[in-house]
């Protein structure tokens, strides 16, 4: 049984892991140095520090996003109908939750996809109970289709199967090592923080998550840590609880 909301956190200064956890990665990060698609190098060392969380006991969930192969298309994409063009998106998450749930699979571990589209052959149909036995027993635990709707995106999808898994955390890897005043690669004097209120987020338009996903995360008080995944060990480190990333939480503006 999964421990309640946020007691991965500091806690009277001590540290403590985490034990149930939805993890969030951006399609863009299975590309590693290349324009579009997936990098074979990327996404195996990605499934092994995947199943190296899992091998330290905590339960593990992810959402992907399908930048890495939606932007592909992007251009079409422009003239398209919204929905049309939010479904074709939606596929881009189950080809990347395929590829990322066979790569975990060659290295010996169990792993389960399951999608918000019906889509039988390649994955199961969510269903929160059987998500969550999924969990209990163990498995790493792919969501495709983010939330198998139109008009919302990964990160609400992440945030909308963490309170449903009632996890401890949103982590959310990028290519940033957290959350900073400006963009760093523009400004370089822009600073990093290292905790950060939903309220100030929000109306500084930080870009943690959208908005919707955010204040999700705000009314039921699920902590957000973002975190560089493209390092090597710092999914373990931020997992574990360490002082990795940016941490958003609830507070005073």
């Amino acid at each position: 049984m999964t421990t309640s909301p946020g007691n991965g956190l500091q806690d009277s200064g001590q540290q403590r892991p985490f034990k149930r956890v939805l993890l969030k990665l951006s399609g863009e990060v299975l590309m590693g140095d290349t324009v579009f698609g997936i990098d074979t190098t990327t996404i195996n060392r990605l499934a092994s520090e995947l199943i190296e969380v899992q091998q330290s006991g905590v339960e593990l969930a992810i959402v992907i996003g399908g930048g890495n192969i939606f932007r592909g298309v992007g251009n079409m994409a422009a003239g398209m109908d919204r929905a049309s063009a939010d479904y074709m998106g939606m596929l881009a998450t189950v080809m990347n939750a395929i590829a990322l749930q066979d790569a975990i699979e060659r290295q010996g571990a169990t792993v389960r996809m399951i999608s918000a589209l019906y889509i039988k052959e390649v994955g199961e149909p969510y269903i929160r109970r059987r998500a969550v036995r999924h969990l209990e027993k163990g498995r790493i635990l792919i969501f495709g289709a983010g939330t198998g709707n139109p008009y919302f995106t990964t990160d609400t999808a992440a945030s909308l199967r963490a309170m449903e898994i009632q996890a401890d955390v949103v982590l959310k890897g990028t290519k940033v090592d957290g959350v900073y005043t400006a963009d760093p690669v523009k400004d370089p004097t822009a600073t990093k923080y290292e905790t950060l209120t939903f309220t100030k987020a929000l109306t500084k338009r930080l870009g943690v998550m959208d908005a919707t996903a955010m204040s999700l995360c705000r009314d039921n008080q699920m902590p957000i840590v973002v975190f560089d995944v493209t390092t090597p060990g710092q999914m373990l480190r931020a997992i574990s609880g360490e002082n990795v990333g940016t941490l958003v939480q609830e507070g005073e503006g």
